[in-house]
């Protein structure tokens, strides 16, 4: 353990993913296939969504910014200074927040296009499309200076050992040799609020949502509508369900491999899975996608 005179903490270290030495080359060659299939993807997408004017639209508009955050990719490197950690966990959690809003913004969108289809470009005007993300990017950035804040000024005496694969609020507080418990409720607080906050925004667009598609007559036209939800639903699902299970519970709950298992879907599996969920579920992007294909498998005379 690295420490100063006072014997306080001024660097950590991570347990890893795994403690088993044999899966450790198996789960590098796993997640460096993740990591290049995310980069691709989501560069791929803000690409695509850049260059095609039919893609102009507040729903493409905020998944442009969901695949810039680039958030999970974080350095899985067994130690880290204790100023390193704190700055790994204001970035992580302020990506994570935000992403969350975002999520909730595309909902509002999928609302106004269903339920209200001829007022759809007078209320989701540019101008309202920026707003709303610069308010989940201003939100997000000031919920994790608190967070950071709170976390990072407890006091680190004792083991640096963390018991995961990045710096979180579970395994720290664990660490603390300070009265974690203020700090729990602001933190639980501040994750509720947002994450709470921003699903209910979500299931409160698609209660109004199912009960317009439901008043649709056409079978067809029931399914088409139900099909431009069914990507940002499978995303939801994903996010809203790890996020909520690692950190909506008791304070005195170990951290243990399932919370791992967890944390690598919103940390990794999720940023990877967004360009892909978006452009299989969506005919749109698909039609886009096979004319580009085309356009570069002709041959060049």
């Amino acid at each position: 353990m690295v420490t100063t005179n006072k014997t306080h903490v001024v660097g950590f270290s991570f347990s890893g993913i795994t403690d088993d030495a044999t899966l450790v080359p198996v789960l590098f060659i796993f997640f460096l296939k993740v990591y290049l299939v995310t980069f691709v993807g989501n560069v791929g997408m803000v690409i695509l969504v850049l260059k095609t004017p039919n893609l102009h639209t507040p729903m493409y508009f905020f998944l442009g910014y969901l695949s810039v955050m680039l958030l999970d990719l974080l350095s899985i490197k067994k130690t880290i200074s204790f100023t390193g950690c704190a700055l790994q966990f204001f970035i992580f959690a302020a990506m994570a927040a935000t992403e969350a809003f975002i999520l909730s913004n595309m909902s509002y969108d999928r609302y106004v296009a269903i339920c209200h289809p001829l007022h759809y470009a007078s209320i989701m005007t540019k101008k309202k499309c920026w707003c709303l993300v610069l308010f989940s990017f201003t939100v997000g950035f000031m919920q994790s200076l608190v967070q950071t804040s709170c976390v990072f000024n407890l006091e680190f005496c004792g083991s640096n050992h963390i018991a995961h694969f990045y710096c979180d609020v579970p395994p720290l507080l664990k660490l603390s040799c300070s009265d974690t418990f203020i700090c729990y409720m602001i933190t639980t607080s501040i994750i509720s609020s947002c994450g709470v906050g921003s699903f209910l925004t979500i299931l409160v667009s698609y209660t109004f949502i199912v009960s317009s598609i439901l008043h649709i007559k056409s079978s067809e036209g029931r399914r088409k509508a139900f099909s431009t939800c069914s990507a940002h639903l499978t995303s939801v699902s994903i996010l809203f369900g790890s996020v909520f299970f690692v950190y909506l519970r008791s304070s005195t709950s170990d951290f243990g491999k399932q919370d791992k298992v967890a944390s690598v879907f919103y940390t990794v599996i999720m940023p990877m899975l967004n360009p892909l969920i978006y452009s299989v579920r969506n005919q749109e992007v698909k039609k886009i996608l096979r004319m580009a294909s085309q356009r570069t498998q002709k041959p060049v005379h």
